[in-house]
């Protein structure tokens, strides 16, 4: 006597735990980007202002005016070979 063996009954697709989680990723990455999507549209932002160069031409004087803080200057003279440091000069009434 031979005996088959049972198979089980199969399942709807729906019904497959595995088949949500490959679904799942794909179908989070569209609703992000709608979401995206969504904020990109509602919120936009100015970017350059209408003055930038006069804004500009502030920032390099500002800059200007700290070229010689302590900090920048130490490192300078940390890199600069000893061949071309300059020779200290004699002070006015010393």
């Amino acid at each position: 006597m031979m005996t088959t063996p049972i198979e089980p009954e199969a399942l709807a697709w729906w019904r497959y735990p595995l088949l949500w989680m490959v679904i799942a990723g794909p179908a989070a990455v569209v609703v992000a980007s709608f979401v995206t999507l969504w904020l990109a549209l509602s919120r936009p932002e100015v970017l350059v202002s209408e003055d930038y160069y006069r804004e500009g031409i502030e920032i390099n004087k500002t800059l200007a005016d700290k070229k010689l803080m302590p900090a920048l200057t130490g490192r300078n003279h940390a890199t600069t070979p000893a061949e071309d440091v300059p020779l200290p000069t004699a002070r006015p009434g010393s």
